[in-house]
């Protein structure tokens, strides 16, 4: 039995990233209950998320960052390097520790699966540290869909083989069809390795645990009306948080063209790759306020948020606000697949607008039909739903822990 813990990811408190902060949750749940010694390896922060500024916990291992400029080809190869580095120093910390891998910088699970490995070694050398991968992004098959890399590459197919050459003594996922793909590219990889060295045994079911991105169990709400929010009788939407490559732009501008501001007013805190167009866009529009970031303790005061995720990311990302959305009690308005997890776990409290033909007709036609009735049936099963989250949580986190310190 080992009472110890090492978490691997590039953010951790007091940067306010999602990844980050959800990691500060798991960690204040197994200090607290379990009394385990959890240590964070992460990369020197920025600011970018809509998370809370909180102090961190644990014993904190803060690596600097190779490389903080904006030119892209030098952040991609920094972040590669930098998870390299988030390996070997955790691997340096405890070699009897369990190692829990996150998906952030996006080759973490390729280094993890190349140092880490699993299972015991056929000359019968001692097995290799145990791990658990929490996927939060999948990568490098993001990067297919970013259009970085064709699929036909030799250099993406090396690393996707390699990637999950290696399977997790665990694996903790956002969602259960997120977890079916990586099972099954597991067991792709293992089985062929397994003809190549003519293995005689196979990963049958790889340990799985379900812990959806967004919910924080450690989470309070403000009960007093924020300054953005006014008793006029409308319809708040939002979106706050990241509009990055995944993320539908244009489901956004089309809300933007559709919406009564004398019915509805709209909460934009964007940040990301595609947030300026849309923000530049919305100076021409009444009944929009723009904000730095709305506090997840704020989330409670926004009656619909917008949420989107293009089809060709599905799987590979699963965007927190969705669940974040409904842990606050308000509902959601979709723009993806209903193949997506969010719609998977979280239809009940949600409208989907998918992104094929015209979304601004698409929109006008929600925006028509949606009664102050409508709205509270949603807003209803939020909290059910919530309810719901808090309990898988809870059974997440318990199995986390007995991963953690029952031994190999």
């Amino acid at each position: 039995m080992n009472r110890k813990v090492i978490i691997v990811n590039r953010h951790y408190p007091p940067n306010p990233g999602i990844t980050g902060e959800s990691a500060w949750d798991l960690a204040k749940y197994l200090i607290e209950k379990y009394q385990v010694e959890v240590h964070i390896v992460h990369i020197e922060g920025n600011d970018d998320g809509g998370g809370a500024k909180r102090e961190p916990l644990g014993i904190v291992h803060t690596l600097s960052s190779i490389y903080e400029g904006k030119n892209k080809a030098l952040k991609q190869l920094a972040g590669f390097l930098e998870g390299l580095i988030l390996i070997r120093k955790a691997r340096k910390i405890d070699k009897r520790a369990a190692i829990i891998v996150m998906t952030s910088p996006p080759l973490l699970p390729f280094w993890a699966s190349m140092l880490l490995k699993n299972g015991t070694p056929p000359d019968g050398t001692p097995p290799e540290q145990k791990w658990a991968l929490w996927s939060m992004d999948l990568f490098p098959e993001a990067f297919l869909a970013i259009g970085m890399i064709a699929k036909g590459n030799v250099v993406y197919q090396w690393f996707l083989k390699k990637t999950y050459k290696n399977a997790p003594n665990k694996l903790i996922a956002l969602g259960r069809k997120q977890a079916e793909v990586l099972v099954e590219k597991y067991n792709k990889q293992f089985t062929i390795h397994s003809v190549q060295r003519s293995a005689q045994k196979s990963i049958d079911k790889l340990d799985t645990t379900i812990l959806p991105c967004g919910v924080i169990f450690h989470q309070t709400y403000d009960s007093q009306l924020p300054t953005w929010r006014k008793l006029d009788g409308k319809i708040y939407f939002g979106y706050c948080g990241n509009l990055n490559d995944a993320h539908n732009e244009g489901f956004l501008i089309a809300f933007i063209k559709a919406f009564d501001p004398k019915k509805h007013h709209l909460i934009l805190a964007l940040y990301g790759k595609k947030a300026q167009n849309v923000l530049e866009f919305a100076k021409n529009y009444d009944g929009i306020t723009v904000l730095p970031n709305v506090p997840r303790s704020q989330l409670n005061f926004l009656d619909v948020h917008l949420v989107s995720l293009l089809t060709k990311y599905t799987h590979l990302m699963i965007p927190s606000k969705a669940v974040s959305a409904v842990a606050a009690g308000g509902a959601i308005l979709f723009c993806g697949s209903q193949e997506s997890d969010n719609w998977d776990m979280l239809q009940e409290a949600a409208w989907l607008i998918n992104e094929q033909g015209d979304l601004g007709e698409k929109i006008r036609e929600y925006l028509s039909n949606l009664t102050a009735e409508d709205l509270n049936h949603k807003k209803q099963n939020a909290q059910k739903l919530n309810t719901d989250l808090q309990k898988n949580v809870l059974k997440a986190y318990e199995e986390i822990a007995d991963f953690c310190i029952i031994g190999l």
